[in-house]
């Protein structure tokens, strides 16, 4: 069981927007995209019918660990990224949710190397079994690219002086090894930042985005949704940094109205396939109780019949 502990943000919000539709006598299939600590899929599995089942998705190897400790026979865990939505059966699911961005547990353990403010190895992936490290990618990566990622990821805008001295200090003692290298080296560049923010937190989330691919994998999850939702489905989606509910938003939105072809202006249009539904932030109580709550936008959509 995790040292670390996660509070759950928008949990009964979240939930309630999933399930909120009148139930039908058919077994219903729900997806918790984003397991997590299974904060969400917890509160979803006391709320469903004996016939529902609840299917989750997690590449974190120790998410997919505590999804082991659930045994109701209605829940199944797998270890996948949510781009792989798409392979559950076309309009065979009555609800998404996605909570995206890191746990707590995730930030908290030094390990993992999400967090710069407890010294670890500069790793950042969310599934520790496959893929690049920050500090690999870091060691080869060339200053334009890096300056790329942390000014595009991370809206930070003293990229270009982190990056040069990024690859300054490669030149000089070898490659950044641990998240407080980074988080120094960065607060050595950055000269202002605004008031309660570490001047690292810009750049790490920019590579924690990038290493993850987490705005690719997100606009793949969103496309998936609309093929596996069924009519009245409903998509639920958590963000916590403007540049994922920028893509949440504009999915909802473009999928919300009619498409008319130019090129065949007395052609029926295509029919909208969203209709968006709400959009939620945390209450002042919840935001005082948990701060990580602050940033957080949640977004609700329901699948047409188109």
């Amino acid at each position: 069981m995790d040292t670390w502990q996660h509070t759950t943000v928008l949990l009964n919000e979240a939930v309630s927007a999933l399930l909120g539709k009148p139930a039908t006598p058919h077994p219903a299939t729900y997806v918790d995209a984003t397991f997590g600590r299974g904060g969400h899929s917890r509160l979803i599995l006391s709320q469903l019918r004996p016939q529902d089942r609840l299917v989750a998705f997690d590449k974190d190897p120790e998410a997919v660990q505590e999804a082991a400790r659930i045994t109701d026979p209605r829940f199944s865990i797998r270890h996948q990224g949510f781009r792989d939505l798409g392979e559950l059966a076309p309009a065979s699911v009555a609800g998404v949710l996605m909570d995206l961005g890191v746990s707590s547990p995730q930030i908290d353990n030094p390990a993992r190397g999400f967090s710069f403010r407890n010294d670890g190895p500069l790793d950042m992936r969310m599934d520790t079994t496959r893929g690049e490290s920050v500090a690999q990618w870091l060691a080869t990566a060339e200053m334009g690219q890096i300056a790329e990622v942390i000014r595009d990821y991370g809206e930070e805008r003293f990229a270009v002086p982190i990056a040069k001295a990024i690859v300054a200090r490669r030149q000089e003692r070898g490659p950044l090894s641990s998240t407080a290298e980074l988080a120094q080296l960065v607060a050595g560049t950055v000269k202002t930042r605004e008031p309660g923010q570490d001047p690292a937190t810009r750049t790490f989330q920019a590579l924690r985005i990038f290493i993850n691919a987490e705005l690719e994998e997100l606009e793949q999850a969103l496309e998936a949704s609309l093929d596996i939702l069924q009519p009245q489905g409903r998509l639920v989606v958590i963000s916590f940094h403007s540049l994922e509910d920028r893509i949440a938003k504009q999915f909802i939105a473009k999928h919300s109205r009619e498409v008319f072809d130019r090129r065949a202006p007395f052609a029926a249009p295509q029919p909208m396939k969203l209709r968006a539904l709400d959009r939620i932030k945390p209450s002042a109580a919840e935001v005082a109780a948990n701060p990580r709550a602050r940033s957080a936008i949640m977004r609700v959509a329901e699948r047409t019949s188109a």
